[in-house]
């Protein structure tokens, strides 16, 4: 990309971060050269084919941000330190003034801040409260204050989601009634994006939220009803958010710390008091049936389009017990090495199925055949068209191949009767002079009887499809054997 003078460098704090992360990219496209600081070198911003620039700088230090900040007319604040209560009101206040005084010193045009909304007037949680101070500075600060923004990986929606896929009855404490603007996160990132181009305005914080009031329980039936789910709540006006907290940490998987902080902020209502930027930007937020739609649709389109395990896969590392996921999908990931080329590894892992077979427990698959035909599916009855030169949308015993990039990727998905769907990748790379052959399964299930099908088999597929990658790394050595190479296998 070509350096403009129109486009001086642009300070992006917080690009290893949910809404930084979705960020950089646009500024990217828009012919912006980013500037992201970080405390340490994080591979996946570390991109040849990118115009960023990675830098250290801490916001807790200010003598880094001061050199990191010098030559940059905007700046993005996008960071809220975590931890325990006390140290996290202290490090959110600290990073804040120090990054707020360094950018004073270096003369900063425009200064763009994102936190939590909420009325000043209120009480609010200490959470809040420390992301709302955050947004002072010499400089022509462009604050925006949205609380509850809805997109995967989000820990708000996240935390509706795991809710909502785990439980069929839901007992639901007060604060799920307080209301709250939900806003998507395409719409956030829109809004964060115009402020660069606003005429020079003077200083101000916006209150920006999606164009519905709606309460956490009325996310919660909202999202099952995308899902098909049907799910009963019941108010229990004794639950209290701190009562709360450690019950959803039993039930989901994320961070019960964090948790605690967000429950804790929910208590106040997160709504727009100030209509001023529904004026100035020309982004209009949809309501939260349109944002949930839109997350769900940008897991679906990430999938379709990446390497599964890149996407969802835990790099071919194997947990021992629960199984990693991926939005409402459990993942298992597994990984070989064999020193040969990758182009026979690809070979043996895309002839899979049919006359081949599925290279380990074949007799725990033709059970399963058994079992869906006793369901009304196919099975593994219908074989496939060819070993050696399967096409898109080919059928290969209960399997169909939706995705192959030749000599790189193969995807195919299951038409077996399951409570759910469920695809099966395989991806080969050169690793020095050899080859790394990673599969990975993802299983969409659905409901109650789908997460508890995913779950108690999770143990039986691990040694099934791990038994199965070995066996095909074995398949390509022998292949390769056979046309007189010398090769090894290494797992």
């Amino acid at each position: 990309m070509s350096e403009s003078p129109s486009f001086p460098p642009l300070h992006l704090t917080g690009a290893t971060g949910y809404v930084g992360g979705q960020l950089l990219p646009m500024l990217e496209s828009a012919g912006y050269r980013v500037r992201c600081p970080v405390r340490r070198v994080v591979p996946a911003l570390e991109n040849p084919s990118c115009a960023h620039e990675i830098c250290l700088g801490d916001a807790l230090n200010r003598a880094s941000l001061s050199r990191v900040l010098q030559g940059v007319a905007f700046a993005f604040y996008l960071i809220h330190p975590r931890g325990r209560a006390a140290r996290f009101e202290r490090k959110n206040r600290d990073a804040a003034k120090n990054f707020a005084a360094a950018a004073r010193a270096a003369g900063v045009c425009r200064l763009i801040y994102l936190g939590g909304l909420g009325s000043p007037n209120e009480e609010l949680s200490s959470h809040l409260r420390n992301l709302q101070e955050a947004g002072a500075s010499g400089a022509q600060l462009i604050g925006f204050r949205a609380l509850v923004v809805l997109g995967s990986g989000r820990l708000s929606f996240d935390l509706t989601r795991a809710l909502v896929e785990r439980l069929p009855v839901m007992l639901t404490p007060r604060w799920v009634a307080v209301a709250a603007q939900p806003i998507g996160i395409a719409e956030l990132l829109e809004v964060l994006l115009a402020a660069l181009a606003l005429p020079k305005p003077r200083s101000r914080i916006n209150e920006i939220g999606g164009a519905d009031r709606i309460s956490y329980g009325g996310l919660m039936p909202e999202y099952a009803r995308h899902r098909s789910l049907r799910r009963r709540m019941i108010p229990v006006l004794v639950l209290t958010p701190r009562l709360s907290s450690p019950r959803l940490g039993l039930v989901t998987a994320l961070c019960a710390r964090v948790e605690r902080f967000l429950v804790d902020s929910i208590r106040h209502p997160a709504v727009v008091r100030n209509s001023a930027a529904a004026r100035d930007f020309a982004v209009r937020p949809a309501g939260p049936r349109v944002a949930i739609r839109a997350a769900l649709a940008a897991e679906d389109l990430t999938l379709d389009a990446a390497p599964l395990f890149k996407v969802c896969g835990n790099d071919g590392k194997r947990p021992d017990r629960m199984p990693p996921e991926f939005g409402h999908r459990i993942v298992d990931s597994a990984s070989d090495c064999a020193n040969l080329s990758p182009k026979t590894a690809f070979a043996a892992s895309r002839q899979t199925g049919g006359r081949t077979g599925w290279y380990f427990a074949n007799g725990l698959w033709r059970l399963r055949s058994w079992i869906d035909r006793l369901l009304g599916g196919a099975g593994m009855s219908r074989g496939c068209r060819g070993e050696y030169d399967l096409k898109l949308d080919d059928v290969v015993d209960c399997w169909r191949m939706v995705a192959f990039e030749p000599g790189d990727r193969v995807r195919f998905m299951t038409e077996m009767k399951l409570p759910g769907c469920a695809w099966l990748e395989f991806t080969v790379e050169p690793l020095d002079a050899n080859a790394r052959i990673l599969q990975t399964a993802v299983f969409d299930l659905h409901g109650l009887l789908g997460r508890a099908y995913g779950y108690n088999l999770y143990s039986i597929q691990r040694i099934i499809f791990g038994g199965m990658l070995h066996a095909i790394a074995r398949a390509a050595v022998r292949r390769s054997r056979k046309e007189g190479t010398d090769v090894a296998v290494r797992t």
